[in-house]
């Protein structure tokens, strides 16, 4: 294992972002309904358009306390921080002395996984680009060290002028597409032109696990069974939406579109991928009756497009330890999910002592650092 990690899966989220980071950025026609900051039954949350999105770190409680008395609550009180810089990730030397405390040279930053909520598509589009040029500017800080991932629109028209815009910007590696909400399905014609911009320009396309929110009023509330309800969004998330990039051949007629899929889990991808294999078999089993329908253009086994194309990540995974051939060289990537919850962080040494000490030193580099660095052209981390 190097001495230096690179985590491919950590985060910005909601409730460290600056209080006036839309109600300072925002074009002057939406500037009445920007998301900003208001102190409801004692605790400071956003606000847009009436709706609560979630709470805002940088202003303690009406109790005085910086957050509520919860085990694990964040990888904070788990590291032992108490003090007062509960927006620390969203710091620059704060979150970088965090990656110290770690071992890790780079983060690939995601952003807020639920809460830019809004359903009204110009007013997200716009809160999505604010959010995307002062991450970008945030990780000027340490270009090398921060690589921050720009948020997408969900439609194919704002995803597209979102990624137009940026490469106009110069320096983005990664975007990241919340697939849970798009609008329409992959198999639109409309996405088209988006998979050519990112296969043209080298960009990487990433998906990201959302998180919903159960409501007061939900059967699990207020139940064990609760805390499972984010595995079942872990298929609902990704199952239909990976299917479709074989199904309607967008990886076939992409060869350079590449993909990262961040805390999706690992164990699931074999079967559906064997089955996938199996399906494309009998697809050309009966090649004469598939033909006028569009088969010939899938040629390639949906397992060849997949050790091509597509990597995964994996924070403290050890089904993923033995599913290394399966995925091929260079396609897993480590992660520590800072500073969410169930992250490693700051133990990620132990963490990934657990799962990989079966493995031999160059396989525990690949898997912690070379596979990252390849990828996103990190020669020198």
């Amino acid at each position: 294992m190097t001495d230096r990690l690179i985590s491919c899966d950590d985060h910005m989220d909601l409730s460290q972002l600056p209080a006036d980071l839309w109600t300072t950025r925002l074009p002057a026609s939406l500037l009445d309904r920007a998301p900003h900051v208001e102190e409801r039954d004692g605790q400071a949350v956003w606000v847009c358009d009436g709706k609560v999105w979630g709470r805002w770190d940088g202003r303690p409680p009406a109790t005085g306390s910086a957050r509520p008395i919860k085990p694990l609550y964040n990888a904070f009180d788990r590291a032992g921080i108490h003090d007062a810089s509960a927006r620390r990730p969203a710091i620059a030397e704060l979150r970088l002395a965090d990656m110290d405390r770690d071992g890790v040279a780079t983060q690939v930053i995601f952003g807020p996984i639920f809460q830019i909520s809004t359903n009204d598509p110009v007013l997200r589009a716009a809160c999505y680009r604010v959010y995307n040029d002062w991450l970008l500017d945030f990780c000027k800080a340490a270009p090398d060290r921060l690589i921050g991932l720009p948020m997408l629109p969900e439609t194919p028209e704002g995803a597209l002028a979102e990624v137009e815009r940026l490469r106009t910007k110069g320096g983005v590696r990664q975007v990241n597409l919340m697939i849970a909400n798009v609008d329409p399905r992959l198999d639109d014609p409309a996405w088209e032109p988006l998979w050519q911009a990112l296969e043209e320009s080298g960009i990487i396309l990433s998906w990201h696990i959302t998180v919903f929110v159960g409501k007061p009023g939900d059967r699990v509330a207020g139940k064990a069974a609760s805390v499972f309800e984010n595995t079942k969004f872990f298929l609902a998330n990704f199952l239909e939406p990976f299917v479709d990039l074989f199904a309607w051949g967008i990886l076939e007629r992409h060869p350079r579109l590449r993909m990262v899929m961040a805390e999706a889990g690992t164990g699931w991808l074999p079967w559906l991928v064997q089955e996938l294999d199996y399906r494309h078999w009998r697809l050309w089993e009966a090649k004469e009756f598939w033909a006028d329908k569009g088969g010939s253009a899938l040629e390639t086994k949906p397992s060849e497009l997949f050790k091509r194309q597509i990597y995964a990540t994996f924070q403290e995974d050890h089904v993923a330890m033995s599913l290394i051939p399966f995925f091929g060289e260079g396609h897993l990537l480590w992660a520590s999910d800072y500073p969410h919850p169930d992250s490693v962080w700051p133990n990620s040494r132990e963490a990934i002592e657990r799962q990989m000490r079966h493995l031999s030193p160059e396989m525990r580099r690949k898997l912690t650092h070379d596979n990252a660095a390849a990828l996103y052209g990190l020669g020198g981390a």
